[in-house]
């Protein structure tokens, strides 16, 4: 297959279940790729689920004003089992992944997660994909398309690119935003043997049949290698998350009037910041002169509040509920230190949070708590923007903190003087892409 001259203005079909009116980290990766992509002279055309009809974990219509004018969006409907979900249970939410806005072992939990695990395989959302399938049929029966880029989670999306690479022989680029098969929770879905084989199969024949793969992480790449010896290691690419220079255009506010620490987005107790709490517990003893602010902006567990209470730091922590983006990042720039938590499970090496990259883009020193020599230390440590620790590391976590709220006491402003980080702004990882593209 011949490259694409960069000039020459080409289409590409993009397939997504998550599309604003959706919130949350998952849908800012496509959204940002089509919203850059023009900018390289690729034209995009999302098919996504009907904004009415789709099951989205939280929602943020500010997300909207990103896609470009004059973007084609087909919304289809879909065929989905969550209101029963929520009839049974009570619940207005609709489960994140991995249940993680769930209570920890409640027997409807076990029971719902037995039914995602064993009757809707690769995922509950699989009944989008025959509507999906139709629709993209008929934009490529008629219309030249260079690419159809297939995204997830959910992973059962591209199933739609394996049968429509099937149907028209075109290219399919498959772009995986977490581990399938390997993601931390699913163990906890409890498949039977059959259900596990089933989706191992689909997870394999997409790894096999995609022309290219894209994944977010060095380690998530070596995940996906490993299953099978006849994969090329130049097939699949590393596509980190970025952050979007125009959602950072407001000067950086840090306090003068407290020491704030802000962490953004969902936080259960499996991110295993106990230690780190009861760090900062014994810090603002040491230095009750210094106003402590202990800020999270976003879904936190009850156990992780009753975390908080057990460091005493209940009267200087304050919970911001779901919060459109673009007030989300006013946060992060109105921060003195930023705080990241990364799961405490299995293979989470290659575990690189999109917020990593909009962090880096605030400018301020961030303190990770995850593993060591994992895919986001080696770029935190490149940047230059803080320090991970190990889940149980309060001698050294304490320390850093004395170290910072010496420097605190010095100049209350501690935004980092250099952040190397440029290479991962939104629209230098949409040319990535359209090299691949255009390949």
């Amino acid at each position: 297959m011949a490259a694409v001259p960069d000039n020459e203005k080409i289409q590409v079909l993009f397939i997504t279940y998550y599309w604003p009116p959706s919130g949350g980290a998952g849908v800012q990766r496509c959204l940002k790729f089509v919203k850059h992509l023009p900018a390289h002279n690729i034209i995009p055309t999302v098919v996504t689920v009907s904004e009415k009809e789709g099951s989205y974990p939280v929602l943020d219509d500010s997300l909207a004003a990103d896609i470009p004018p004059g973007t084609r969006v087909i919304r289809t409907t879909t065929n989905e089992p969550f209101e029963y979900y929520k009839k049974l249970t009570g619940k207005k939410e609709i489960p994140y992944g991995g249940f993680a806005n769930e209570k920890k072992g409640s027997l409807v939990q076990k029971f719902f997660k037995f039914l995602r695990g064993n009757l809707f395989i690769p995922d509950a959302r699989v009944g989008w994909n025959k509507y999906a399938i139709k629709a993209c049929s008929e934009l490529l029966a008629t219309e030249k398309f260079a690419a159809i880029i297939t995204t997830s989670p959910p992973h059962s999306s591209q199933l739609i690119g394996l049968h429509l690479q099937q149907k028209f022989n075109i290219k399919w680029i498959a772009d995986l935003r977490d581990p399938w098969t390997d993601i931390y929770y699913y163990k906890d879905l409890q498949h039977t043997r059959l259900a596990r084989k089933i989706d191992e199969n689909y997870e394999r024949s997409v790894l096999q049949k995609a022309n290219a793969i894209l994944v977010t992480s060095t380690d998530t790449k070596r995940l996906f290698l490993a299953k099978d010896s006849s994969l090329e290691n130049n097939k699949i690419s590393v596509i980190p998350n970025g952050y979007d220079e125009e959602d950072f255009q407001n000067p950086s506010m840090p306090p003068n009037e407290a020491f704030v620490i802000t962490y953004t987005g969902t936080l259960t107790e499996i991110y295993n910041i106990e230690i780190f709490l009861k760090a900062l517990g014994k810090l603002t003893t040491v230095y009750p002169e210094i106003p402590f602010q202990l800020r999270f902006v976003g879904k936190i567990a009850t156990e992780v509040k009753t975390q908080i209470e057990g460091a005493g730091l209940q009267h200087l922590t304050h919970l911001i509920p779901f919060v459109p983006h673009s007030e989300s990042v006013k946060y992060l720039l109105s921060s003195t230190i930023l705080l990241m938590g990364i799961p405490d499970v299995e293979n989470n090496y290659c575990i690189l949070p999109g917020k990593l990259f909009e962090y880096l883009a605030a400018n301020k020193p961030i303190i990770c708590i995850g593993p060591i020599h994992s895919d986001a230390d080696h770029i935190i440590d490149e940047c230059g923007a803080g320090r991970v620790f190990h889940y149980a590391a309060f001698d050294l976590i304490y320390d850093h903190l004395d170290q910072l709220c010496h420097a605190w006491k010095i100049n209350h402003n501690l935004d980092l003087p250099l952040v190397n980080y440029q290479r991962y702004s939104r629209f230098n990882l949409a040319g990535e892409l359209a090299k691949i593209i255009r390949t």
